[in-house]
């Protein structure tokens, strides 16, 4: 059923109408009166998740939005980022895994179950930057996915302070994805 318009309504549909009757007489062809009323497509039913950092726009600097992590297990791979990062995330089609980063979109991919092989490690740690160290810390040592390598001297998968002045952890999943969790308020600007 339409909506039904009184009082002032009826005034302001009936005079929108007779505008578009007087725009339709004047205008030179149909082409153009479909052009200016056409409206814009709808969104796909299913579409993915929009992100408010995808509106803006910035004049000519490119802005990371994904981050790619290739896993061999979905199911797995999606507990383990749960776990570590604190919350779940979301399930996408194409056998993958959206995590919100701040203004970057984690995105885990099961290349497995697409027929792609095997998963390909990230080239270098992925920076994660968190308020509570010690609590991403502990979670990670629950997981069992410290870093064994060492890092300007120390053990990446203990907390340490960076001679760059970051407060930093590193950590690997089991597909070989190097991770790092750095403290808020210690980021080094470089």
């Amino acid at each position: 059923m339409a909506p039904v318009l009184t009082g002032r309504g009826v005034l302001m549909a009936t005079k929108k109408k007779l505008a578009k009757k007087a725009v339709a007489k004047k205008a030179p062809s149909r082409k153009v009166a479909v052009k200016k009323t056409q409206a814009k497509p709808p969104t796909k039913k299913g579409a993915p998740h929009r992100s408010t950092t995808t509106a803006k726009r910035t004049t000519g600097v490119p802005r990371l939005f994904r981050i790619n992590i290739e896993v061999g297990h979905l199911d797995e791979a999606a507990r383990f980022y749960a776990e570590l990062l604190g919350f779940d995330g979301r399930r996408q089609p194409g056998s993958r895994v959206y995590f919100d980063a701040g203004g970057v979109t984690l995105q885990i991919v099961d290349v497995s179950a697409m027929g792609m092989g095997v998963p390909h490690p990230a080239a270098k740690a992925l920076y994660f930057l968190v308020d509570d160290l010690d609590a991403v810390f502990a979670r990670a040592e629950a997981l069992g996915c410290l870093s064994r390598e060492m890092v300007h001297g120390s053990r990446g998968g203990e907390i340490s302070v960076r001679p760059w002045g970051e407060r930093s952890f590193y950590a690997e999943d089991k597909w070989l994805n190097p991770l790092c969790f750095v403290e808020a308020g210690t980021v080094y600007p470089g």
